[in-house]
């Protein structure tokens, strides 16, 4: 039902793959069957130069080596108790990252249900970057993986046509990198975490 998009999707400038990602599909096989969900938001982290990015005036750890290395690599790394999953960007040792923040569900509801709690909303299942990783069963073991590969990957969705832009959620201590427009999300689609 869904095969994985091409390698050279992920060769695209950060700024604008971070737009690109909205609207495809965000795959995950599990031995239990597949859960699958369309990005309806991402945020930009411009490497080097962005203080808000883990990879700031090219920091290199055990954390952020993958970020130095080719894109469509998978970046995970916890926050609290969550697993955030990146798509590593911009050319070899350039450490550029895209966060998913948030994606719609479209594929395995039953199986998301039971991963999140089916006392929960559905609106609250995906809309936010530590919360669609637990309805899909996104671990740090995908740590270096490509997204390219099965079982975790990118397959192609439909295109979104109504784009809205702004600062990234959480990055209150980055000084002026607080206020770059490096937030993308689909316009109205009420899986979004934040609308502002």
């Amino acid at each position: 039902m869904f095969t994985p998009i091409s390698a050279d999707f992920f060769e695209a400038p950060t700024l604008e793959l971070s737009r690109s990602l909205l609207g495809q599909i965000l795959v995950h096989e599990l031995p239990e069957g597949i859960v699958a969900g369309r990005i309806v938001e991402t945020e930009a982290y411009m490497g080097a130069e962005d203080r808000a990015a883990h990879s700031f005036g090219n920091r290199r750890t055990k954390r952020t080596e993958v970020m130095f290395g080719k894109p469509g690599l998978v970046y995970t790394y916890q926050m609290h108790t969550h697993t955030l999953i990146n798509v590593v960007s911009g050319p070899v040792d350039t450490p550029r990252a895209i966060l998913i923040r948030a994606v719609e569900p479209v594929e395995g509801i039953d199986l998301m249900a039971e991963l999140r709690g089916k006392h929960m909303p559905i609106k609250q299942w995906t809309s936010g970057p530590g919360k669609l990783t637990k309805a899909m069963g996104i671990t740090m073991d995908y740590y270096g993986h490509h997204f390219t590969e099965r079982p975790l990957y990118i397959a192609e969705g439909d295109p979104v046509h109504a784009v809205a832009a702004g600062p990234r959620v959480g990055i209150g201590n980055s000084q002026e990198a607080v206020h770059y427009p490096y937030r993308f999300w689909e316009s109205d689609n009420p899986f979004v975490s934040k609308f502002r």
